[in-house]
C-alpha cells in the first residue's frame, strides 16, 4: 500500500526544512568566522572582515561562454517549478486522504476521505434552500475535521440551513463512520442575484 500523500509531503518537507537550515548555518558561520577575523581553512569562501562574497572576477568569469545563460535560465526555471510544486502541495496536504474507522473487533477499516467529502456535499446540498456545498476532511486520520462553505438560495434561512447539515449531514457521516465527533466548521454564502425591475 502507497504511504498517503500527507506523509509523504511532511517528509519531504522535514528534508528541505533540515537541508535549508544546514546550508543557512554553514552561510552564517563561514561570514561570522570571517567578520571576526578568526583562522579558517584555506577553503573557506571568505578569508577576512574585507573579503567579499562573489569578487568581480568571479562574477564575470563565465559571462562570455555561451553555455552560461541558458544553463543559467534552465537552473532558475527549475528551482520556480520545484517552488511553485512545494507550494501549491502546501494547500492541497490539509485535505484529509482517509479516515481510519474502528470496527468495534480491534480492527480499523479506511474510509477514502473524498468518498466521505463526497457524501457530506450531497447530504448537505439536498437541504432545503441550499444551492451548492463543498465539503473538505482535514484533521488527523483518527480525529477528522470538516470545513464545509454552503452557497444558499436569496430565500435561505442561515439558521434552518445550519440546523440541516448539524441534524442530517453531520450526523449521518458521524454515524457511518463510527466516530463519536466530527468538529465542523461552516461558512455561508449567499448566492448574488439581481434586483427585479418593477414598472
Amino acid at each position: 500500500m502507497h504511504a498517503p500523500v500527507t506523509a509523504v509531503l511532511r517528509r519531504v518537507n522535514r528534508v528541505l526544512l533540515g537541508l535549508a537550515g544546514l546550508l543557512l548555518v554553514l552561510a552564517g558561520g563561514a561570514v561570522l568566522a570571517a567578520g571576526l577575523d578568526l583562522p579558517v581553512p584555506s577553503w573557506w569562501p571568505w578569508s577576512g572582515p574585507g573579503d567579499v562574497l562573489l569578487t568581480a572576477a568571479r562574477r564575470q568569469r563565465w559571462r562570455a561562454e555561451g553555455w552560461w545563460w541558458p544553463t543559467v535560465i534552465a537552473v532558475l526555471g527549475v528551482l520556480v517549478l520545484l517552488a511553485l510544486w512545494w507550494l501549491i502541495a502546501q494547500f492541497r496536504r490539509a485535505r484529509l486522504a482517509e479516515v481510519l474507522v474502528d470496527t468495534g473487533d480491534g480492527d480499523a477499516a479506511v474510509v477514502r476521505g473524498r468518498a466521505l467529502e463526497s457524501v457530506l456535499e450531497a447530504d448537505a446540498a439536498a437541504q432545503e434552500g441550499v444551492a451548492r456545498a463543498r465539503v473538505a476532511l482535514t484533521g488527523r486520520r483518527t480525529a477528522p475535521r470538516t470545513r464545509i462553505a454552503l452557497l444558499l438560495e436569496p430565500h435561505a434561512s442561515p439558521d434552518e440551513a445550519l440546523a440541516g447539515l448539524g441534524g442530517e449531514a453531520l450526523d449521518r457521516a458521524r454515524t457511518s463512520a463510527g466516530l463519536t465527533a466530527l468538529p465542523t466548521e461552516a461558512r455561508f454564502r449567499a448566492v448574488k442575484h439581481h434586483a427585479r425591475r418593477v414598472t
